[in-house]
């Protein structure tokens, strides 16, 4: 199969979890500390992949300066975009409970939930096609920890916005567009960079990287943390391992 065909597949798959989590939250009504639970394991994922399959190879291909500076920029890009976005309306895009608005309520609200689901999917979409150079194959263990964390992320994301009055169109309609463009932005990281030099590589990872830490931190692990604070940080500890257990197992 031609690379770009696997770049365009697996991020698309990688997207696909988060129809997968929307369709259970709209066919059945899932436990808000459930919810929580599989978020806060789902953060512990993404956390071990950035830091052993995104930031450590940044360094260990294109060097420290790259890799921090990418770190920096990613960071910013997504904490600036979310500020915008939440003052649109979409500051509780990943909430399970009611504090997602209604359109009634916050005119354009829609829009901008939509436009921040797909800032919050995209970096990890593109990290899997620009993986593909390195290697020539997916890495199980980035592959592993975006699915997994996208599942409760859809899930969550659409308890609220059902909650909010929203038809099953509008969420299902943006869950799909998201996972279509997840991948073509994998295609894209691997199409744009596939003759890259190294440090340009490792500076987009780590762009990814940094949106990837800020966007746990500023929406999922906040939802995690108010809906079952006492067993957040151990439920992280397991998913960290997990997807530490996988990258070990896998390389």
């Amino acid at each position: 199969m031609p690379m770009w065909l696997q770049a365009l597949g697996w991020g698309t798959l990688a997207g696909g979890a988060l129809v997968l989590g929307s369709a259970i939250a709209w066919l059945w009504k899932v436990p808000s500390r459930l919810v929580a639970t599989i978020m806060a394991f789902g953060a512990g994922v993404l956390i071990s992949a950035l830091a052993f399959e995104l930031v450590q190879e940044a360094v260990d291909s294109g060097g420290l300066l790259p890799t921090v500076v990418g770190f920096l920029t990613g960071a910013a890009i997504f904490v600036g975009s979310n500020i915008l976005l939440a003052r649109a309306g979409a500051k509780h895009r990943k909430r399970s409970g009611q504090k997602q608005p209604s359109e009634k309520d916050a005119p354009g609200s829609g829009t901008a939930i939509a436009i921040g689901a797909l800032i919050d999917g995209i970096p990890e979409s593109v990290v899997l096609g620009v993986g593909l150079i390195a290697s020539g194959t997916v890495s199980p263990a980035m592959l592993a920890a975006v699915f997994i964390s996208n599942v409760p992320e859809g899930l969550s994301s659409t308890a609220g916005m059902k909650k909010a009055g929203r038809g099953p169109g509008y969420v299902f309609g943006v869950w799909t567009a998201i996972a279509v463009l997840c991948g073509l932005a994998s295609l894209l990281g691997y199409a744009a960079l596939e003759n890259a030099p190294a440090a340009l590589i490792a500076f987009i990872t780590a762009i990814a990287a940094g949106g990837i830490l800020a966007m746990l931190a500023d929406t999922m692990i906040p939802e995690a943390f108010e809906e079952h604070h006492n067993l957040t940080g151990f439920t992280a500890a397991v998913g960290f391992l997990t997807a530490f257990t996988i990258h070990r197992v896998g390389g």
